[in-house]
This record gives structure tokens, sequence and C-alpha cells, in this order.
């Protein structure tokens, strides 16, 4: 479906890697979205309501991936494999505190948070109901 040739900037590879998922599982949009919620891929912008939110590089990287897997419950090893390189030691708090920060950013006071914490699994976004 694509071809890169040698050398290739890394970077670049994982971007068609991207695109190639997008387009076999049906995500042809650049826009992500969950309730009131929109995530757009090519400008890595997050607004809420029609509101801009301000995300640091890896807190849009793991709510892109969490908004991707939408209703699947992602470990703490899935994201950490999806967001930091294979070098990357995790064995901190580091997954739990950007979740929390996430929270804080993109969920409204009156209403139930987006990203749900599954005690000994993971996290899951889905839509609230």
């Amino acid at each position: 479906d694509d071809y890169l040739v040698k050398p290739f900037d890394f970077n670049e590879l994982l971007a068609r890697i991207r695109a190639i998922i997008r387009r076999k599982y049906g995500n042809s949009s650049n826009q992500l979205s969950i309730d009131d919620l929109v995530l757009n891929i090519s400008k890595k912008t997050v607004t809420r309501d029609g509101i801009s939110i301000e995300l640091t590089g890896k807190e849009y990287e793991i709510l892109e991936y969490l908004m991707q897997n939408k209703g699947h419950i992602l470990s703490r090893e899935q994201i950490r494999e999806h967001v930091w390189d294979f070098d990357y030691d995790g064995e901190s708090n580091v997954i739990d505190v950007l979740i929390k920060n996430i929270r804080r950013k993109i969920d409204k006071l009156d209403s139930k948070s987006l990203i749900t914490t599954k005690r000994g699994l993971g996290y899951v976004i889905k839509e609230n109901e």
C-alpha cells in the first residue's frame, strides 16, 4: 500500500503507519470525537464544546490513542509502548499522572469523566451515557 526509500526518517515511517491503520479501520477522517470532545489529528488540536484545550505532547498522544481505541481497555503497558519508544523504562507512575492531567483538562465540572479507570486492567474512554 505504501513505499519508503532508504534512508528514511523514522517519524515519516510512523506517520505513514498511522495513516494506513486509519484507512484500514475506517477512520479516514482527520477528527476523532467522543461526546463534544473533538481531536483534530492533522492540526494536533483538542476542543471540548468548542473551547480549545491545551495539552502537552505526551498528553495529546495518550488522548489520541485512547480515542482511537474508544470502548477498549488499554493497559498501562499498551499506552507506554504506543507513546514512548522501546528504550523507555516506564516503571514510574507517569502514565497515571498524565491521565489525571488529561482528565482535569477535558472533563466538565458537571459531567462524568470520559476516561474511566478499570482497576487492575487499565484505562478506557467512552461516551457518557
